[in-house]
């Protein structure tokens, strides 16, 4: 009884471990052998088990040890590694050089740009601490003074100076100085409170302005360096083409002005995207900011955004100090509200250069607009509170808040779809509305025997006086005027399309005068008016400011409201004033073209050379009763002479061809 327990226990151990072995039946024997057997597979099963551990063991501290030197010494791999990168990139940009260096230059000015920044963060950790202690004696303020009175005496004698050597050749570069004069006392005598401007604000912030215009327009390389940059923009804003000829086809991007134009502000939206994700922008705008604050003694929170403004527009400036803006005084508002209408943005800035506007003067006008705007601010609405931002060092500036590049990028070409619909429609709204008043002046000036009366010569007789003391010739005033007037009273980009039409006149060769009408400008007013218009300063732009800034603020409403006028009047002087820098500053460059060289050779096309030289020619070409005409000058006694008229006349109309 016992040995049959003893089977069916067996029996039923087999089944539960999965022994199957149906009609079989188990001795003793044969139960004790399939125990050892069990047994002896359990024991080899455990001692493989524990040599597999062990040698997991031995691997996870192999592991653990290999981190740990890799993560002691992760410094040195990484200086290692950066060390390698550095040489590697050195040796590229020495190859380029060689292989072609005018190829290569872009990439050169772009590395000795960061060199600059690392040397500079290098030295501002080493010697910082022992500048700041040596400069410390110059805080005593008797020396501070006397320092400053110094400054101010050399700096007024270089500046008489100046103009008595420099307009003596060019005694009509006097007339734009007396414009700066007469539009800063204007604004003074228009100043909130007299006795408290600062001078110090208003005398750096021009001096400033009149610096960078030296600078840009007048030494050889600010002019090279910033007429490079202009054409690298340029070349830049051109890959605008690769993406909406995709979308809209090469015939309506060569054709369609929406089509060439509106796209530029997408991409230059997504690209100001990208590089304010990374941070440029705002290290850039800060340290600008950083220049105007120790020098104009302005606040940190109206610098940062006037300085923010050279690069977005009026509604995203005030956007870098909105957790400010409850706290920041009127004088303050005011200069924000200046500043942005008084520069244009990065965005537009592409599409005014797609119009064929000059780049380098649009990239200098907008720059020099910044301590300009702070320094007429300041002279229109002095600081007579007590600002709590007056010892602040600086405002902080985040990043944004994209997780990644693309992120940055889809943000920013979806942000800029709003401004190019709002571009878009302005132009399409203000051309109809100036049609509609030009028509309804017409016709009311007909009424009374006044033909041809517009919108356009109304104000090229009322601002004619004002556009002469900006430094542009008498002819040239009255299309200059109806510019100037159309940028304030309607848009500037309405202003900017006609100013191109103006130049592309100029440049295809069409004659100056026809009917009595004058087609085109001279490239001094040229220059003179694409400062000029640099700038939001127009009536509609009173409502984006007030709109953009009462979001932010709405409890301040009413202040917004009582500044903005003053604001829009200050930046609008803004762009006058660096119109009159450049009217001062302006003389013409390169090699004027040899005229007997270039009528010697076969010419059939207009163009502005073509048209310079035959009226050279026809000045010189003299009828004197006989059937060949005779020539002064340097075409006498040259045998093209008359080919040269004859060619000349099948393009031009003159006395001299009949």
């Amino acid at each position: 009884m016992e040995k049959t327990n003893g089977r069916e226990a067996i029996a039923v151990s087999t089944v539960e471990t999965g022994i199957e072995n149906p009609g079989l039946e188990l001795t003793e024997e044969g139960v004790s052998s399939e125990g050892t057997r069990r047994t002896e597979e359990q024991g080899h099963s455990l001692g493989d088990g524990l040599e597999s551990s062990t040698q997991k063991r031995k691997s996870l501290r192999h592991f653990t040890r290999a981190r740990s030197f890799c993560k002691a010494r992760a410094g040195l791999f990484k200086k290692i590694l950066l060390s390698l990168l550095c040489l590697a990139y050195a040796a590229y940009l020495l190859a380029a050089c060689i292989l072609n260096f005018q190829r290569a230059l872009a990439l050169f000015v772009l590395t000795c740009l960061v060199l600059l920044v690392l040397v500079h963060r290098f030295l501002k950790k080493i010697f910082g601490k022992k500048l700041t202690r040596c400069l410390k004696p110059l805080k005593n303020s008797r020396l501070k003074l006397w320092m400053k009175w110094v400054f101010a005496g050399v700096a007024l004698i270089g500046l008489i100076l100046w103009l008595a050597l420099d307009t003596a050749q060019r005694p009509e570069q006097l007339i734009s100085f007396a414009g700066i004069c007469m539009f800063v006392l204007i604004l003074f005598a228009c100043s909130k409170h007299h006795s408290a401007v600062s001078w110090r604000a208003v005398l750096w912030g021009l001096g400033l302005q009149f610096v960078f215009g030296i600078f840009v327009i007048r030494t050889d390389p600010g002019f090279i360096a910033f007429q490079w940059l202009g054409d690298q923009i340029q070349i830049f804003l051109n890959y605008t083409v690769a993406g909406s000829s995709f979308v809209f086809g090469d015939m309506l991007v060569k054709d369609v002005f929406a089509f060439q134009s509106l796209p530029i502000i997408l991409f230059f939206g997504c690209v100001m995207s990208i590089l304010y994700y990374l941070g440029l922008m705002q290290w850039i705008v800060q340290k600008i900011a950083w220049f105007l604050q120790i020098t104009m003694g302005t606040t940190a929170t109206e610098t940062l955004a006037v300085t923010g403004n050279i690069f977005v527009g009026m509604t995203e400036a005030p956007l870098l100090i909105r957790p400010y803006l409850a706290d920041m005084t009127l004088s303050e508002i005011h200069a924000v509200m200046a500043g942005g209408f008084a520069t244009i943005s990065g965005t537009v800035l592409g599409a005014f250069i797609s119009f064929g506007i000059d780049t380098s003067s649009l990239i200098s006008a907008s720059v020099m607009a910044a301590p300009s705007a702070l320094a007429l601010s300041k002279l229109v609405y002095p600081e007579v509170e007590e600002s709590k931002f007056k010892n602040k060092e600086g405002v902080k500036l985040p990043r944004g808040k994209e997780r990644n590049v693309l992120e940055a990028a889809s943000n920013g070409a979806a942000d800029a779809v709003g401004l190019a619909a709002n571009v878009a429609a302005n132009l399409i709204a203000f051309l109809a509305v100036l049609a509609f008043i030009n028509a309804a002046l017409s016709w009311l000036g007909e009424l009374v025997d006044i033909h041809g009366l517009t919108f356009q010569v109304i104000c090229s007789y009322i601002l004619r006086p004002m556009v002469f003391m900006m430094g542009v010739d008498w002819a040239d005033c009255p299309m200059v005027a109806e510019l100037v007037g159309i940028k304030f009273f309607t848009n500037e980009f309405v202003a900017y399309q006609q100013l191109s039409q103006y130049k592309n006149k100029r440049l295809s060769g069409v004659e100056e005068w026809i009917g009595g009408e004058k087609q085109w400008i001279s490239v001094r007013a040229e220059i003179i008016t694409t400062f000029s218009l640099c700038g939001f300063a127009n009536l509609s732009s009173i409502g984006i400011t007030l709109g953009g800034l009462t979001s932010m603020v709405p409890h301040r409403k009413s202040e917004l409201s009582k500044v903005v006028i003053s604001a829009l009047f200050t930046g609008a002087c803004v762009s006058l004033i660096s119109a009159c820098v450049a009217g001062i500053l302006y003389v013409p460059r390169g090699a004027e073209t040899d005229c007997v060289s270039f009528l010697n050779t076969s010419f059939t096309n207009r163009t502005y050379e073509t048209y310079v030289c035959c009226r050279e020619l026809f000045q010189s070409t003299f009828l004197n009763g006989t059937n060949r005409p005779s020539f002064s000058g340097p075409w006498e006694d040259k045998e093209f002479s008359a080919i040269a008229l004859v060619n000349c006349c099948e393009l031009y109309t003159s006395a001299v061809c009949a």
